[in-house]
């Protein structure tokens, strides 16, 4: 017990000197051109930085519950990633117009197939199957397949930009188009059909699977450092950006892969969030962490990038490949075979994690 209670009060404090010391870092090479040694240093801090702010993040979800914890985890990790996304679009130049397109497909892969399935398998293996609410999930699902195609897949077909772009008015609907969805979804998560979303647990193993919910006191300093975290986050990777651009030409993979590693880094502490809880047997909550965060990606990524393209120079290229759309349709149609039955085994796990597995090997393999 006093071993768990130490584990507990180093985990707090090494939860709150993070934040403040990536501010710090920030603070001190903002607008200068660090050497290698720095550069690791930073990221090193930066990454600290990334998991400090999904920990506060989960703080608070815990004191306002299901559903409200997942999306205040989805929308932390989109805060983080369209920071990402626009620090180096301003810091980079005209290969950089593809990085919004890259790194929101990468999320939506790494949502729809890696969590997904590493929580099916978790949980299938544990249990020896998994069990979640159909309708609630399929909702998710549905919303972030219709949110990736008419942000992602159309761009590929309009005629009235050259490439695959949308014009100004094209890019203006979708970003309404993805705002309202997404604004319609947390309606409907959180207030209309919320029962969708829960846990199939009663409320006393509820308790019992969570703990006792953090104080007032708590959760407020938790609120303030994720501030500081998310902040420290978006500075750090412009000072960063040139180091991860280099590190890609380095080991020879083409831009795109950029994208993916922004989106494997944001995501990964959510993953691990996301699979902890199918450890526990919440796969439902799993799945209300993988499938927001989809849903969030896009919703709010695509209109944050439309109003910073005022200033942005260059091409802004949303529409995906061949390869990337036959990802996606087979994504699609495997998603809804798992889902809808509402119970899924070691299979379907399996064969989510070969799909994010052939997702990042043709990234890096094109």
């Amino acid at each position: 017990m006093n071993v768990c209670l130490g584990a507990a009060r180093l985990l707090m404090r090494w939860t709150v000197v993070v934040p403040v010391v990536a501010v710090a870092v920030l603070a001190a090479t903002w607008g200068s051109k660090p050497g290698t040694a720095v550069l690791a240093i930073v990221g090193v801090i930066l990454a600290g930085a990334v998991l400090a702010a999904v920990h506060h993040a989960e703080v608070i979800a815990h004191r306002v519950g299901e559903p409200f914890g997942a999306l205040i985890l989805a929308l932390a990790v989109t805060i983080i990633e369209v920071g990402l996304i626009v620090t180096l679009m301003a810091s980079g130049d005209s290969e950089t117009s593809t990085l919004a397109r890259d790194t929101v497909f990468a999320a939506v892969m790494i949502t729809c197939n890696g969590i997904v399935g590493l929580c099916v398998l978790v949980a299938a293996l544990r249990q020896h199957v998994a069990s979640f609410n159909a309708e609630g999930t399929a909702t998710a699902l549905a919303t972030v397949l219709t949110l990736t195609t008419l942000s992602l897949v159309l761009p590929t077909f309009t005629t009235s930009a050259p490439g695959p772009e949308f014009s100004p008015a094209q890019l203006t609907f979708a970003a309404i188009a993805s705002l309202a969805l997404y604004a319609l979804f947390v309606v409907v998560q959180t207030v209309r059909h919320r029962d969708h979303f829960l846990p199939a647990l009663e409320e006393e193993e509820e308790r019992e699977a969570h703990g006792p919910s953090p104080p007032g006191r708590e959760t407020g300093v938790s609120l303030v450092l994720l501030v500081l975290a998310l902040v420290a986050v978006v500075g750090l990777a412009k000072v960063e950006s040139p180091a991860i651009e280099d590190a890609v030409d380095a080991i020879g993979a083409p831009l795109s892969a950029v994208g993916v590693a922004i989106a494997l880094l944001v995501l990964l502490p959510e993953t691990l969030a996301a699979v902890r809880s199918a450890h526990r047997g919440h796969v439902q909550t799993s799945f209300n962490l993988a499938l927001g965060s989809g849903i969030a990606s896009i919703g709010l990524t695509i209109p944050a990038i439309a109003v910073a393209s005022i200033w942005l120079d260059g091409p802004l290229v949303l529409g995906l490949g061949a390869t990337q759309m036959v990802l996606l349709a087979i994504t699609a149609a495997v998603g809804a075979l798992t889902v809808l039955p509402g119970r899924a085994t070691v299979q379907e796990g399996g064969v989510h994690l070969v799909l994010f597995g052939a997702f990042v090997f043709l990234a890096f393999n094109p």
